[in-house]
């Protein structure tokens, strides 16, 4: 017995979007590869000059300073933190008037 067309179309549907769903998910998988390898290249390195930065404390708050530039770098909410713990006059205060705030 020879299928009908409609059960040919059905079945070349089904294979087609199994298709598509194993190349999305190939996609997916591509692309976190990537998100993972991005984060492994550049995490803790330093915007400006790309060295390694390397964790200081500053009280009890963890900063991200660079060894070759000397720059600071800081992640969410740690100025508000350092600025909480600082004195009404003390030295951030006195740089946050200087610029406005």
């Amino acid at each position: 017995m020879k299928p009908s067309e409609k059960e040919e179309q059905f079945f070349r549907e089904q294979e087609l979007k199994r298709r598509l769903e194993q190349a999305r998910k190939e996609q997916e998988a591509m692309a976190a590869a990537e998100r993972a390898r991005l984060k492994e290249l550049h995490y803790m390195h330093c915007p400006k000059c790309g060295q390694k930065l390397m964790p200081q404390k500053y009280g009890e708050i963890e900063i991200d300073v660079c060894g070759s530039c000397h720059g600071l770098w800081l992640d969410a909410q740690e100025l508000d933190q350092i600025l909480a713990s600082q004195t009404r006059r003390g030295p951030f205060r006195k740089f946050l008037e200087v610029l406005g705030g």
